[in-house]
């Protein structure tokens, strides 16, 4: 491990995994923080506490807190898949700059993704984020299959 950690492309993998991982984190406050002031909560108890006729309102989908648990969903569905191809990657020796470019635009792109998602940014800005991330993890992807594999 003490030798991984000597590695500038495996140091600048954890830097920008964890970037996009602490950003994919954060949209579970977000989440609550849009229930608690859209007044939009999902289940009993979470209105348990609240008057009979209160509650009723009280559990109700809003379509902005839908808004942000669609971006966290996509969050996991394309994060997750960043880290593990990532992890790989970099264990195959890539150029230092070219691994930087894969890992700056993949976190880049995931950053820019939610900002157009959260503030209804017009397409397709959020479908261009989202198709250069995924390309970044196929690139990346390529390079772990194209090395481990003999043909």
């Amino acid at each position: 491990m003490a030798k991984l950690m000597e590695d500038e492309v495996f140091m600048a993998f954890t830097t920008y995994a964890a970037i996009v991982i602490l950003k994919m984190l954060l949209m579970a406050p977000l989440t609550a923080f849009y229930r608690l002031t859209k007044g939009a909560f999902a289940n009993e108890e979470d209105v348990a506490l609240k008057p009979m006729e209160e509650r009723k309102k009280l559990l109700r989908t809003d379509p902005d807190v839908e808004r942000v648990r669609r971006c966290h969903q996509n969050d996991l569905e394309n994060i997750v898949p960043f880290v593990l191809i990532g992890l790989l990657y970099a264990l195959t020796g890539p150029e230092l700059s070219a691994a930087l470019l894969h890992f700056r635009v993949f976190a880049g792109c995931r950053i820019f993704h939610t900002i157009a998602y959260i503030s209804v940014l017009p397409q397709p800005s959020r479908g261009l984020s989202w198709l250069v991330g995924v390309l970044v993890t196929l690139s990346m992807a390529y390079r772990v299959l194209s090395t481990v594999l003999v043909l």
